[in-house]
């Protein structure tokens, strides 16, 4: 597994200090949730531990510095970006492309995003470009987590999954826990906080928190749940469609599964309908 060690990080953009002498260390195997506002630093910490920008300050991992080592770094990090690249390549291509980077065989990224409702086969042909905004967030996530490496920087990367691609999601985090270091970065700590082991928080590019937390100890957790409304409401109802439970034919009792990580999450999502929930029952289940 992979180290990092980032000291007095500055990087600029015109007069803009966007970091500011950051430093932060990061263990072998640790699981960062790295948030913060839009603007807080966060995707640009991420860039530089890339060598995709010039900054001031020491970047290393694992001994190597991102810019002057950038095939060996990469040669070891998994990457989920924040925005999908306009690639013009085809899927196809995207896979084979990084399987040849990784040295692996392009099958294992495939299976990957099998696992996530995407079957590549199917979208060959199709440019990057053209795919819809959850076929891309998936085909990503495929690529970083279907190579081998040991170290795992994922910006907002749950953004455009579905309920059951979200939890394949989880799932294949949890089989990276003890053999990759994870930095995952969101602007919301409800999407993460249950992914990781530490919190750090940026704001105007400085480190304002940085703290442990209690492990969410497996990230394959089911929860099963029952809504009951009291009476019909057709928006509360899409939304708990949308989590994949099922209602009666009355539209008033709904039950079904989550993933355990998308506790904090779905109970978002029932708070802006509280007004018709009658009532509102989680229970945990062993893990899958």
């Amino acid at each position: 597994m992979t180290t990092v060690r980032v000291r007095n990080l500055t990087k600029c953009f015109g007069d803009t200090a966007v970091l500011d002498a950051l430093s932060i260390d990061i263990p072998a195997g640790d699981r960062i949730a790295l948030v913060g506002a839009n603007g807080a630093g966060k995707t640009t910490l991420v860039r530089c531990l890339l060598g995709e920008y010039i900054h001031e300050g020491e970047i290393s991992i694992d001994g190597f510095e991102p810019r002057a080592d950038r095939s060996e770094v990469l040669s070891r990090v998994g990457f989920v970006p924040q925005l999908p690249p306009p690639l013009r390549m085809s899927a196809r291509h995207l896979v084979e492309f990084t399987a040849r980077i990784a040295g692996c065989d392009p099958a294992r990224i495939d299976a990957t995003a099998l696992r996530l409702g995407l079957d590549v086969r199917g979208l060959a042909g199709r440019p990057f470009v053209k795919l819809s905004g959850g076929q891309k967030q998936k085909l990503l996530i495929a690529c970083a987590l279907g190579r081998p490496c040991d170290l795992l920087f994922l910006d907002e990367p749950a953004a455009n999954l579905d309920p059951d691609a979200r939890s394949a999601f989880f799932e294949l985090l949890s089989e990276r826990i003890g053999q990759a270091t994870m930095l995952i970065s969101s602007h919301r700590l409800d999407e993460v906080a249950p992914l990781v082991g530490r919190v750090v928080e940026l704001d105007f590019g400085k480190i304002v928190l940085d703290d442990r937390v209690t492990d969410a100890g497996t990230l394959t957790s089911r929860l099963r749940c029952v809504v009951e409304l009291t009476r019909p409401d057709e928006a509360c109802r899409n939304a708990l469609v949308e989590w994949k439970l099922s209602g009666d034919e009355a539209g008033l009792l709904f039950a079904g599964e989550i993933a355990g990580p998308d506790r904090l999450r779905f109970l978002g999502t029932a708070s802006r309908y509280s007004g018709v929930i009658r009532r509102l029952e989680i229970e945990t289940k062993e893990p899958r």
